[in-house]
């Protein structure tokens, strides 16, 4: 039986269907992160709308995964729901955005930016984001192929979602 301080997470495999499903597959990853001192964690997504990130269990979840040597890498069509709808997801960005590394790949002849997290251990696919379906696992096939989209959504992406918003 695994144990709270057992380090070991069993992720998901296989599809899911749904919000319920989504959700809790995303609270898996970022519970795992931290557990499984996952040093790289990719994001991607439209525009994160209805990702739980601001949820206190997520952030606690992110902090015990924050520490040096870490990198988390967002990459999204736009950013303008965060001051909306993530506001502690906010305020965690500008304590660590030193290892957050976000970038918009949005406009004509853009890539489709998938919705989507990588590590080098496992991932998420959200392959049909209005139903709510898609895969997870550790297959390294499968990681490589969703890898290599949000690649090429970074290769065109500009940075984007900065940490502070100066003003003259």
């Amino acid at each position: 039986m695994q144990t709270e301080d057992d380090p070991r997470i069993e992720l998901p495999e296989g599809s899911f269907d749904g919000r319920h499903a989504f959700d809790a597959h995303l609270r898996s990853a970022f519970a795992a992160a931290a557990r499984q001192n996952w040093r790289e964690f990719v994001w991607s997504d439209p525009d994160f709308s209805d990702w739980p990130l601001g949820e206190r269990s997520v952030i606690d979840a992110l902090q015990a995964w924050a520490s040096a040597g870490r990198q988390l890498v967002m990459v999204a069509q736009r950013f303008d729901v965060f001051e909306r709808e993530h506001a502690r997801f906010v305020h965690w960005r500008r304590m660590w955005g030193h290892i957050i590394d976000c970038r918009v790949c949005n406009g004509p002849g853009m890539p489709q930016v998938p919705s989507a997290i990588w590590t080098p251990s496992w991932f998420l696919h959200r392959i049909d984001i209005e139903h709510v379906r898609g895969v997870c696992g550790a297959s390294p096939e499968s990681r490589r192929a969703v890898r290599e989209r949000i690649d090429e959504c970074l290769r065109h992406a500009k940075p984007g979602f900065p940490t502070s918003t100066l003003g003259l």
